[in-house]
């Protein structure tokens, strides 16, 4: 509960402060004076509330010490919970502020993944693949940034929305992506993480589409779109004890078929709007995947094409990664491993648990048990979700029982 409040006591703090380490303090504070009270008095009907008049306590307590703030402290005290429905969502300021073209765009993402979603600095260095005193260097000089450069709190007006909506966007599908596969814990997904990716980003569909930025707004729509078709197999994604299950291996009537078809249509709307990009393209993607009624259905050759054009548009190695697995599928599995082979000479994905795993899998489907048993070993040293880490342990077991026999 206190994670699904924290970022929007946080946003509606910052609002009436204009300073992020004191709005994250008091809220801080609220949930410590939550579990110290809660258990005794019971939760109250509406937590959120009780956690924002909690917060909005502390900072008047410390702000009545600093005459600089005696304005806020006055509307701190004449505000019991300050929201206004008619403006944009706090959340939604909060990731325009924090995509400010004043910051980096690797301090841009860490202080939105770390403030807007919640995440401790661990998991935000593991979504990036970075040390974690790395992170917390760009976070601190970023939240310096937005203080002395006096950086506004709001949504932008409409003709600077296109040089920041690239961050946004970025920065919407690695929440959306941490609560997918969560980098670190017990649990495969974080449904809120990806919840309010998804929530957020219908807000900024919608405040493009009022702004009348047609001509770049497309990608949003794409990104809603590639969310919507992910999110629709959740259910199936783990057993109910939370062990993972593969895409082939999933019960298909758990998905979501309205979801899907919103997905698709959200798909469709972007790209009528004929300006190609590589959300697009990934949505494009998925949808070919939820569209398979079973796995032998689905057209590989197709997703290997897609891959190839998402390569051109935004060059990477794990776009790379994931065209090979799609060759595998399509043209054969020697010819899936040889690129991934190729791609291992280059060093860049060596840390990447995923490119193991890929590898991992694609030996073993060729009964390669002494490389695959390797592979998993690999990937089973570099992944740090336990839900991953059980079932590549199952993997293991598996590969060792058949070299037994």
């Amino acid at each position: 509960m206190f994670r699904e409040e924290a970022a929007k006591l946080t946003g509606a703090l910052v609002r009436l402060i204009g300073n992020f380490d004191i709005a994250e303090e008091v809220v801080q504070d609220s949930l410590l004076a939550a579990l110290e009270k809660w258990p005794a008095q019971g939760i109250p009907d509406n937590p959120g509330a009780w956690l924002m008049t909690a917060a909005r306590r502390r900072a008047i307590d410390l702000l009545r010490r600093d005459k600089r703030y005696a304005e806020k402290v006055a509307l701190l005290e004449r505000s019991i919970v300050p929201s206004d429905p008619s403006e944009a969502d706090d959340r939604l300021r909060l990731i325009f502020t924090c995509c400010h073209p004043a910051l980096s765009r690797e301090a841009q993402v860490a202080l939105t993944l770390r403030t807007v979603a919640g995440l401790e600095t661990p998991a935000v260095a593991k979504a990036f693949l970075i040390p974690e005193a790395t992170v917390a260097q760009r976070i601190v000089r970023a939240k310096r940034k937005i203080r002395d450069a006096g950086i506004p709190y709001q949504v932008p007006p409409a003709a600077a929305i296109p040089e920041r909506l690239d961050a946004v966007l970025s920065v919407l599908y690695l929440i959306f992506n941490a609560g997918y596969i969560a980098p670190v814990g017990e649990e495969l997904m974080r449904h809120d993480l990806c919840a309010e990716a998804i929530r957020l980003t219908f807000i900024l569909t919608s405040l493009l589409a009022k702004e009348r930025t047609l001509t770049e707004d497309a990608e949003a729509y794409g990104l809603l779109a590639l969310m919507l078709l992910h999110d629709a197999r959740r259910e199936a994604r783990v057993t109910p004890g939370g062990e993972l299950v593969l895409l082939e291996d999933q019960e298909r009537a758990l998905w979501d078929q309205e979801e899907i078809a919103e997905g698709v249509a959200k798909l469709e709307q972007a790209l009528s709007m004929k300006v190609p990009g590589p959300y697009q393209v990934q949505a494009a993607i998925s949808a070919l995947h939820a569209q398979a009624e079973h796995p032998e259905e689905t057209d590989w050759a197709q997703i290997a094409t897609l891959y190839r054009m998402l390569y051109e548009i935004m060059p990477s190695p794990v776009v790379e990664l994931n065209r090979a697995v799609a060759v595998a599928m399509a043209e054969g599995i020697q010819h899936g491993l040889s690129l991934l082979d190729q791609l291992g000479e280059t060093g860049e994905l060596k840390e990447y648990y995923l490119f193991h795993a890929a590898r991992a899998d694609l030996l073993r489907r060729t009964g390669q048990l002494d490389e695959a048993q390797a592979a998993y070993t690999r990937t089973l040293e570099l992944c740090q979700n336990n839900a991953e880490q059980a079932f590549l342990r199952g993997r293991l077991a598996e590969i060792q029982g058949q070299m037994r026999q």
